[in-house]
């Protein structure tokens, strides 16, 4: 293994964003098997900091290519094209408002300590990533469109926080009433 392989060469996977996860879990497994620092601990220093470095790589490679997001940001890298989030400024206004109105429903559940609102808000939003992840792998996969890849991914990048506020508002509530 060379700690500069990307991370779908690494698993021996096609560089795509449809991946099978359980073939790359069942890949990792064996490559962490092969390279875990435990199977050198009487190796020369060189050695077993070496099997370190390329077990981090497997770990970091494998959690880049679970997550949905960070596989299209680093497929896009792949392909030179760099997400450049500081461009965020300039998205689709109706996309822009769409946010707005979205963080102003989970504002006022929250505070409204509307549990059944947040959830309605949490299905709605996983519908709604779901349909825009398929849309993603098409760009990627089938019409090889990176340009428009990077905007969806930006996007993208917007609705997974506001997943994480939904999911923290609900907590929030959760504990209020526990």
């Amino acid at each position: 293994m060379d700690l500069t392989t990307d991370f779908f060469t690494l698993f021996q996977l096609a560089p795509v964003f449809r991946i099978d996860l359980a073939e790359l879990e069942a890949r990792y497994l064996v490559l962490q098997g092969a390279v875990h620092p435990d199977r050198f601990a009487r190796a020369d220093e060189r050695t077993r900091r070496l099997s370190m470095q390329m077990a981090a790589r497997a770990n970091e490679a494998c959690l880049t290519l679970k997550k949905p997001l960070a596989r299209a940001q680093y497929l896009l890298s792949l392909a030179g094209h760099a997400i450049e989030a500081g461009r965020n400024a300039c998205m689709e206004p109706e996309f822009l408002m769409a946010q707005m109105e979205w963080r102003e429903a989970v504002q006022e559940a929250r505070a409204g300590g509307d549990h059944h609102e947040l959830e309605r808000l949490q299905q709605r939003l996983a519908l709604e990533l779901q349909d825009r992840y398929q849309t993603l792998a098409a760009l990627l996969d089938d019409q090889h469109d990176f340009a428009a890849a990077a905007e969806h991914t930006r996007q993208l990048m917007f609705l997974e926080k506001l997943r994480g506020d939904l999911d923290n508002a609900l907590a929030f509530l959760d504990d209020d009433l526990a």
